[in-house]
This record gives C-alpha cells, sequence and structure tokens, in this order.
C-alpha cells in the first residue's frame, strides 16, 4: 500500500512541546512572565537547557541584561494563564498579578519562580546565538524545584498527577495516558 503525502516547505512541524511560563526580573526587581514554546533540553552534564525569544518581545531585553530566568512547567489547570502570559505583554501589566500567579523566591538566581508550577528550573545564561526571527539562549540549569506534593512513595515525581500541557501548532494539550517506560520494548519478558 503506498500512502499518499503531500510536500510543504521546511518549517516548524516538530509537534507537539513543551508549553512552559517563564519568569524573569529585571535589574529593578520588576518580575515578568513569557509564555515559550521554543525550549528544551540541550545537555545532560552539566545540566542545560534552551529557550528562543524574539528581540521585540518586552522579556528579550531582560534576559539580556540579567541573564537569568526561571523555566516554570505548566499543568492543565494553568493553560488559561499559560496562554495569556504569552499574548499579554509585561510592559502594560503586572503578570503575577493579573494572572493571579504566586513569586517564589528562587535558591540560586533573582529570577522568581511561580509557586502555582509544578517543576521549577533556575537558570543562567551561558551563550545567546541569535538565529533569525528568534534568539537562542543557551543556560545551565543551577537548581530545580518540585512541589512536594507531586513526590510519590517512591521519591519520584508523578508526572500523571501534575497533568503538564504541551503545545502543538497553535492548541494546548494535557498529556495523555503512559504507553511505555524507556527501554520496555527490547525488555525480556518476565514470566
Amino acid at each position: 500500500i503506498v500512502m499518499e503525502r503531500e510536500f510543504w516547505r521546511g518549517g516548524n512541524m516538530l509537534y507537539p512541546v513543551p508549553a512552559v511560563m517563564v519568569s524573569l526580573a529585571d535589574k529593578s526587581g520588576k518580575a515578568n512572565i513569557i509564555t515559550i514554546a521554543w525550549t528544551g533540553t540541550i545537555c545532560s552534564d552539566p545540566a542545560m537547557v534552551y529557550i528562543s525569544v524574539r528581540s521585540s518581545r518586552y522579556s528579550y531585553n531582560i534576559l539580556k541584561e540579567t541573564g537569568e530566568f526561571v523555566i516554570n512547567i505548566c499543568t492543565e489547570n494553568l493553560v488559561s494563564q499559560t496562554d495569556t502570559a504569552g499574548v499579554k505583554s509585561g510592559s502594560k501589566i503586572d503578570k503575577f498579578k493579573e494572572l493571579g500567579l504566586t513569586k517564589g523566591k528562587s535558591k540560586e538566581v533573582a529570577a522568581p519562580y511561580i509557586q502555582e508550577c509544578p517543576i521549577a528550573l533556575e537558570c543562567k545564561v551561558s551563550d545567546i546565538i541569535p538565529l533569525g526571527t528568534h534568539d537562542m539562549f543557551l543556560a545551565k540549569v543551577l537548581a530545580v524545584n518540585v512541589d512536594k506534593k507531586y513526590i510519590d512513595e517512591k521519591g519520584k515525581f508523578d508526572l500523571k498527577a501534575a497533568n503538564p500541557i504541551v503545545y502543538s501548532h497553535g492548541e494546548y494539550y494535557g498529556l495523555g495516558k503512559l504507553l511505555g517506560t524507556f527501554g520496555y520494548s527490547v525488555r525480556k519478558n518476565k514470566v
């Protein structure tokens, strides 16, 4: 059976991607939140991540000036705040106040984390790479804090209980059911 295919010009169809709120603060301490979908892991040791931001965004200059930010993992119950943080500008509103979110004091960076989010990764920029529509901020993860209510009896983060969200071509989705665990396809069946 030959499947019909349609070919499009090169584009970003690597979906879904995480939908996160990135919190930061300028040198005077004024905090802001920006929603980011262009983010991910780039290295395990040292732990490194990236976020890509348009230079026209209000948060861009704060990132360049301070070199610090916090990636906050978003959940299904925060999808409205996640969307609003991405469409309203922090130059016009206090997003923490407007969205009813609570600033947490980070351990390693001046940028606050969002207490309502189950995981927060405190990051320090190590390099900025201009790429076109976005600049990529490469960063070391200096600390991770996790809401204890999502830690199971084995000390593992309970992803299912947290209900994280992803972004796919203009739409937000919850993560579905567990389909397998790393290496399950090659393990020998136990009888």
